[in-house]
């Protein structure tokens, strides 16, 4: 099963590295919240996948048995979805401002300060 979730999380790793890579900010916010989602199931494999021993702590005992999950990455993965939700809903409004200033999402033309009339600054020495 968490050889399942490791592949699961390395093909979520490329495919949000190929979207970030794009040119145009739709396709680069797409790959952020895919990146924020593989993190997020990252974490929640490292937890271990076990249904068969919940997270109690028995009377008696300081720790939880050996093979329960760990609640732990579980938690994180509660914040993390709020703050990856809320840098996402920045980002997009962001990028909607972009476009709307700019009238476009291509970020080869998001140049405002290298006007095109104006020449290339030297590049080399």
């Amino acid at each position: 099963m968490e050889t399942l979730f490791a592949a699961l999380v390395g093909i979520f790793f490329a495919a949000a590295f190929y979207l970030m890579m794009s040119k145009h900010v739709v396709r680069i916010l797409l790959g952020i919240v895919i990146l924020g989602n593989a993190v997020n199931l990252l974490l929640f494999t490292t937890g271990r996948l076990t249904r068969e021993v919940p997270p109690i702590i028995a009377d008696g005992s300081d720790t939880l048995p050996a093979a329960a999950a760990n609640p732990l990455p579980q938690a994180l993965i509660l914040t993390a979805i709020v703050i990856s939700f809320s840098f996402f809903c920045f980002l997009l409004v962001l990028g909607y401002r972009a476009y709307q200033d700019l009238k476009t999402d291509d970020t080869d033309e998001m140049r405002v300060a290298e006007p095109e009339s104006e020449p290339l600054p030297p590049l080399g020495y």
